[in-house]
């Protein structure tokens, strides 16, 4: 049995770290370099993919191709593929709502869907990322074993499309939701001067951001990603006639750090200064 090609759209930072993890195990992995960035294409060499000039040459040539973007890209992104009329097996795994991979699905009329979704950091020698999987026939199965022996545990989500976006919005929802109220009451407390008592009171529970601000400096950096997955859960949470307001609420904070993306060097006051109207 020949070892399925495959291609990655794109490669930023959990998607290297993916591909990264697929080139060890001994896949062939390309990623299409047009119109990409110097600091996307220094990701996808240090992760050992292979370099093709545009989308057209990386459907010709993948049996495979998986997406992990910005979910506000995603249906975009899958429709220029179903334009090139790949018909191998499409991927969905960006932070999309259950509605939204069902229409990313329609799109294709050759190909074959797997709706996925990643838990976790990126995957790396010291930490493990889940891919849950999930559509009809054998095709999740398939997908899950390329990552046999990888740092990505792959599982397969027994149903059809949908499915694994739906776990994706309700993990989602909740703990990047968590840190967007953590980062709130950060701001709040240092406005009144009370932080250090904030602090002492959050380190007394468990450990989480509002215990551990200093990881939302990570959080600032990343919010450009993750406004766009907050709305996709909202969405996923009213056609569940199920209250979206918090999602939105934190779709809101997240875009108030729109001008720190991808700073992971952002210092902690900044972080927290910027949360406040300018």
């Amino acid at each position: 049995m020949s070892v399925p090609a495959i291609g990655l759209l794109h490669p930023g930072r959990m998607g290297a770290a993916v591909g990264h993890r697929l080139t060890a195990a001994g896949h062939r992995v390309s990623w299409c370099a047009d119109g990409r960035s110097p600091a996307t294409a220094a990701r996808a060499e240090e992760a050992g993919l292979d370099r093709v000039a545009d989308l057209a040459e990386l459907t010709a040539a993948s049996d495979v191709i998986i997406s992990l973007c910005p979910p506000a890209a995603a249906e975009r992104l899958a429709a220029s593929v179903a334009e090139t009329g790949f018909g191998g097996t499409f991927v969905e795994a960006n932070a999309v709502s259950p509605a939204r991979v069902r229409n990313i699905a329609g799109l294709f009329t050759a190909a074959r869907v797997v709706d996925g979704c990643v838990i976790g950091p990126p995957p790396s020698d010291g930490a493990t990322a889940r891919l849950y999987l999930s559509g009809p026939g054998p095709e999740a199965a398939r997908v899950a074993g390329l990552f046999a022996g990888s740092a990505v545990e792959a599982i397969v989500v027994d149903g059809g499309i949908g499915l694994a976006s739906a776990l994706k919005m309700a993990y989602g929802s909740y703990n990047k939701a968590a840190s967007a109220l953590a980062a709130v009451s950060h701001a709040l407390a240092g406005t009144y001067g009370v932080g250090d008592h904030l602090l002492a009171e959050a380190r007394r529970g468990a450990a989480d951001h509002l215990s551990a601000p200093e990881r939302l400096s990570g959080v600032a950096a990343r919010a450009w990603r993750w406004a766009p997955e907050m709305e996709e859960a909202a969405a996923t949470m009213a056609e569940a006639n199920l209250p979206d307001e918090l999602p939105l609420a934190a779709a809101a904070v997240f875009r108030r750090w729109d001008d720190d993306r991808d700073d992971f060097t952002i210092a902690l006051p900044d972080v927290l200064d910027h949360l406040h109207e300018r």
